[in-house]
């Protein structure tokens, strides 16, 4: 009987590879029934869901599933899924001239999924960054990318930070305008397990990650990859070239030296996080 995992992630690119890998019948050779679910809430919606029980596997950011087991979470991280950067865009509404550039936001209002997503970690992340006090950011609690576009375009909220190729179709059309970009200093994505979950079936989940890890590896290859990409998350082939020629999957069973250790001292300057994890507190070894 095959195992049937739910797994969770964002709507977005950087997740073609499960989809294809799906399309393939690769998971179900292995005897795994895959039961894929779109999170536009993102990072905070997908860790809510994990420590509910409502998803098995979520497809996850780096720094906001670290803060969530560091701050008594039911998962554990398996494996680092993108190991390049995400290039977080910084948005305001087309309609907002007083913001011109990032630091016009200053004291402004900060549209977020919700908090402690990671668009909610990532402006604290700007505001270090700018000089800003993190204490007194402001926010308004958007749920999604829909919700952010509607509060930015109301003025409600006035800045506003996601991945910049997934918005960039709303920033050609006009509903939205990129002020500024902040890449993250470690891997974007990473595969995070409940625990349950992973003491009951470890070694399913390794071979789950050696399946998708050969996927990516060939997807990375294929030269027909960026043009499916634009196709599948309605990109302009320019901007799906690009983005393409940035990322880097990983399917990496060990975490990269460091990276445990840099999140979470991150947070914990950021006072996000009140002391630095333990690496092996965050990271399940299969």
């Amino acid at each position: 009987m095959a195992l049937k995992l739910r797994v969770a992630g964002v709507p977005e690119h950087f997740n073609a590879p499960w989809h294809v890998a799906a399309k393939k019948g690769l998971f179900e050779k292995i005897g795994v029934d895959v039961a894929w679910t779109d999170y536009p809430g993102g990072t905070g919606a997908m860790a809510k869901a994990l420590n509910e029980g409502e998803t098995d596997v979520a497809v996850i950011l780096t720094e906001g599933i670290v803060k969530d087991i560091a701050c008594g979470g039911k998962s554990k991280i398996i494996g680092v899924y993108v190991q390049s950067p995400l290039c977080w865009g910084c948005h305001t509404g087309a309609g907002q001239d007083g913001v011109k550039d990032v630091k016009d936001l200053d004291g402004k209002v900060w549209a977020v999924s919700r908090m402690t997503s990671g668009s909610h970690l990532m402006a604290v992340v700007l505001a270090e960054k700018m000089g800003w006090d993190p204490k007194s950011l402001k926010y308004e609690i958007v749920g999604s990318l829909d919700g952010a576009k509607e509060a930015l375009t109301k003025g409600t909220s006035n800045g506003f930070l996601w991945e910049k190729f997934t918005t960039k179709p709303h920033v050609d059309s006009g509903v939205l305008r990129r002020v500024g970009e902040i890449p993250t200093p470690w891997p974007c994505f990473v595969v995070a397990v409940r625990n349950e979950v992973i003491e009951a079936n470890g070694p399913k989940l390794k071979e789950v990650l050696e399946v998708l890890g050969g996927v990516c590896r060939d997807f990375k290859a294929d030269a027909a990859s960026p043009a499916y990409i634009a196709q599948e998350y309605k990109l302009k082939p320019e901007d799906a070239a690009e983005w393409f020629s940035t990322v880097e999957w990983s399917c990496s069973l060990e975490p990269p030296a460091g990276m445990l250790e840099q999140v979470g001292t991150t947070l914990t300057n950021l006072g996000i996080l009140d002391k630095v994890p333990d690496p092996a507190s965050l990271w399940a070894k299969l």
